[in-house]
């Protein structure tokens, strides 16, 4: 496994302190996050949880673990807070400037996760858990700094192409391209079909910029990525060649009409269009299956899953995947408790049923058989095989840096940017956030 996806880029002071302020909690007003003492005199140890699983059942089941092991372990309060995404990332930026993490936080990994352990924040769980031993590496990838790691994973995902087999038969294709080249052949096969090849939501912008992503990957490399975010220069030829192989795509009009105002997931939007069979794929993660079905009818059997294409001369491969998961860290000197709470969350049983009934991508490979929905499969099988792995790009960079990708590459697959110029674009931000 290659490891990956764990660029990072500091935020500098003007801006970290700007971001503090703007959260309105400033230290004082903030809990006393890694206390290990409830305060009541009750004697027991309490930890705090901070998570962000606010949907159900998954809620539910988070809350009832932790009851479980206050149950197991009579000395120990699990403290549970929940929040959601946006609210979570504000609050943790400034639990950061105040330098008070809660016993246990949810971490994405990547810059964020990098900052708070340079800030000597988060304890080094290397050696420490050793349950993980069987955990498929792309899980683990966005974690590990210099050989050590500093979160458990409990969720893993990915992202690729879901097609529409009906569709793809009916223009004649009958397997899945696995290079550049007899992807754009099979682009023009749909057309000639009368099919629209690609359902992109435009206007949102991310959705395209995994193209850009995934092409950076295949041409230049994972440690071309993560030296690009290193050095602050995006500017090299196979940046460049990325992004003229995402113009050429553009060329041969693969998108549907109209793609510029797209959503994602409204009635009309990338998800619809695949979700009621009027497109023959998308590019998108493991959660496409159930938005195409909320907003569309859904295509059942007819969905198929498969890797991003090599480039023919990259040095990419096809083994390697753009993704993204969920994990959990410990602040520095966290009670053992905390730690204890971390094997008993990963127990096979509970992985087990958090894995049924919400849905989610097993890391442990001793939980595989306990994922039976044949899309997430198929991703699964996927990460499984997986020799290297790339975080998010607005997780592994600084999130200035992910903003200005969605830009620019929206910019180029609108026509009013070339690709070079995406390059100069995204460089002149990542410097910016380095000075």
């Amino acid at each position: 496994m290659r490891a990956l996806g764990n660029t990072y880029t500091p935020l500098n002071r003007r801006r970290f302190l700007a971001a503090t302020a703007a959260t309105g909690l400033g230290a004082a007003a903030l809990s006393a996050c890694g206390s290990s003492d409830s305060g009541n005199g009750s004697g027991k140890t309490t930890i705090e949880w901070w998570n962000i699983t606010t949907t159900q059942p998954a809620k539910k089941l988070w809350a009832q673990r932790a009851k479980e092991f206050e149950a197991a372990n009579p000395d120990v309060k699990i403290k549970v807070v929940t929040m959601e995404n946006e609210a979570y990332k504000s609050k943790m930026t400034a639990q950061i400037a105040s330098g008070k993490l809660p016993d246990i936080f949810h971490t994405w990994g990547g810059g964020v996760l990098k900052q708070q352990l340079d800030a000597g924040l988060v304890e080094d769980l290397t050696g420490k858990v050793p349950w993980t031993a069987d955990y498929v590496p792309a899980s683990m990838a966005a974690y590990k700094y210099d050989d050590k790691l500093y979160a458990v994973p409990f969720d893993i995902g990915a992202v690729g192409f879901w097609y529409n087999k009906a569709l793809f038969k009916k223009a004649g294709i009958t397997t899945p391209p696995t290079t550049w080249s007899g992807y754009l052949d099979a682009i023009k096969a749909l057309k000639k079909a009368g099919i629209t090849p690609i359902a992109l939501a435009g206007k949102e912008k991310w959705p395209g910029m995994y193209y850009w992503a995934y092409l950076s990957m295949r041409v230049a490399g994972l440690e071309a990525m993560q030296k690009a975010s290193d050095d602050a220069d995006f500017t090299g030829d196979d940046f460049v060649k990325a992004g003229q192989h995402l113009k050429d795509l553009v060329a041969l009009q693969p998108f549907q009409k109209g793609f510029l105002g797209g959503a994602y997931s409204d009635p009309n939007g990338e998800a619809a269009l695949m979700g009621n069979g009027k497109a023959a794929m998308e590019l998108m993660g493991q959660w496409a299956p159930i938005v195409e079905a909320d907003s569309g009818k859904g295509i059942g059997k007819d969905l198929g899953f498969f890797s991003f294409p090599a480039v023919e001369g990259g040095k990419g491969a096809l083994t390697e995947v753009f993704g993204g998961g969920g994990g959990h860290a410990l602040r520095k000197d966290a009670p053992k408790e905390a730690l204890d709470f971390l094997k008993f969350f990963a127990e096979k049983e509970f992985t087990e049923k958090l894995i049924k009934q919400t849905g989610l991508i097993p890391v442990s490979k001793a939980t595989l058989g306990a994922l039976t929905d044949p899309n997430l499969i198929a991703v699964s099988g996927m990460l499984n095989k997986a020799t290297g792995f790339q975080l998010y790009l607005d997780q592994a960079y600084a999130p200035a840096v992910g903003q200005e990708i969605n830009d620019s590459v929206a910019a180029l697959i609108a026509g009013s940017k070339s690709p070079e110029q995406v390059t100069r674009s995204v460089t002149q931000v990542a410097k910016s956030e380095k000075s």
